[in-house]
């Protein structure tokens, strides 16, 4: 079985699910076509196509009916995930080659996929969730059972995932790789990064009616499913205010750089090689930051300029609604579970400095 990249008479990207036979698998291929209906984008569409081959050949090593499956068969493929040769046993113990994070999005995609044709009444589907009132919580509040309180949906089969964080960059790294950049279009597209916490999609994206210098600085997050370099928003259209010298940046950049005579309203274009004047795509930037790694030592990505970003207002103190907001997250937990945990590192340094209050307190006594 394999993942196949192919394209629409109208030019867009779409994936497809092959049997061993190379031949489309239907029932993966109409829920493919459900989720680019919805304006899921590419790289959402390629993940679930990815993660539903892998459960199509499970579906086939244990010689199950993909409508006929349970919960408890479900469950076995958590195991065909871990290991590393699933028609291979071992004696000797393996270490997984997916990671807690990548089962769980399989395991997401795969109850999505029955939770569609359940809805579309051809399959019973696999119950692969449950609904609570106030999950997790221990105990009940004084008006339990009177107040209007709305079922959480929380899936049943779940891999707890160790916390992990990729980092952030410091002051100084930032402006290293802003210093490595020689050209002003590239300084343009870090300091934008940093500033705002885009998405590196959500950036490739903009055009120059999203930019507005008038009044207030600020730039519009567009969800356009129509960028030929198929780029991307992943939520809804948002508004970011920025400052004015990010202005002056992207000035400089029409002015001394943008390429003349194209006819092109996308922000980030190719200004040096062809074909001149088209949008730039991932592998530009990411050929951006590889040669920026190899020139300052720094090993950063477009996403840990977000980071860093997102950090940095949580330590000014700014509250997690307008972080969330300014972000793009959909759901401020999103924002609370990725990002809180970060700033604990500071607690040791906290706790440090009440000591050293609480002990010229009682030196003043």
């Amino acid at each position: 079985m394999k993942v196949q990249k192919g394209q629409s008479p109208k030019g867009q990207i779409v994936w497809m699910v092959l049997d061993d036979d190379y031949l489309p698998i239907e029932p993966v291929q109409r829920y493919l076509r459900y989720l680019d209906n919805l304006e899921r984008s590419p790289n959402t569409i390629q993940g679930y196509a990815r993660n539903l081959k892998l459960f199509w050949e499970f579906l086939r090593d244990k010689h199950l009916d993909w409508q006929q499956i349970t919960i408890e068969q479900l469950s076995e493929f958590i195991h065909w995930l871990r290991s590393p040769n699933p028609t291979v046993v071992s004696v000797q113990p393996q270490t997984s080659t997916r990671s807690e994070k990548t089962i769980n999005h399989a395991l997401t995609t795969v109850c999505s996929f029955y939770e569609f044709y359940e809805r579309i009444g051809e399959s019973e589907g696999v119950n692969g969730y449950r609904y609570q009132f106030q999950p997790g919580r221990k105990y009940k509040p004084l008006i339990h059972g009177i107040a209007k309180t709305k079922e959480v949906k929380s899936r049943l089969l779940k891999v707890k995932e160790p916390k992990t964080f990729p980092g952030c960059l410091t002051t100084e790294e930032v402006r290293t790789l802003i210093d490595g950049c020689h050209r002003i279009r590239d300084k343009f597209l870090i300091c934008l990064l940093y500033e705002t916490g885009m998405r590196i999609g959500e950036a490739l994206g903009l055009r120059h009616e999203d930019i507005h210098s008038r009044g207030i600085n600020e730039i519009h997050v567009t969800n356009r499913p129509d960028n030929i370099n198929h780029a991307r928003a992943k939520t809804g259209d948002r508004i970011i205010h920025v400052s004015k010298d990010l202005m002056g940046l992207y000035s400089d950049y029409l002015i001394e750089e943008y390429p003349e005579n194209i006819d092109s309203d996308y922000v980030f274009v190719n200004c040096w090689s062809e074909p001149m004047g088209m949008p730039m795509n991932r592998n530009n930037v990411n050929g951006l930051f590889r040669r920026l790694t190899k020139k300052t030592g720094i090993k950063a990505f477009p996403h840990l300029l977000r980071h860093t970003h997102a950090t940095e207002l949580i330590k000014a103190g700014w509250d997690m609604a307008y972080v969330q907001k300014r972000l793009g997250h959909s759901d401020v937990q999103t924002t609370i579970n990725t990002y809180v945990h970060l700033v604990t590192e500071d607690m040791a340094q906290a706790y440090q400095q009440y000591l050293q209050v609480k002990e010229n307190g009682k030196e003043s006594n």
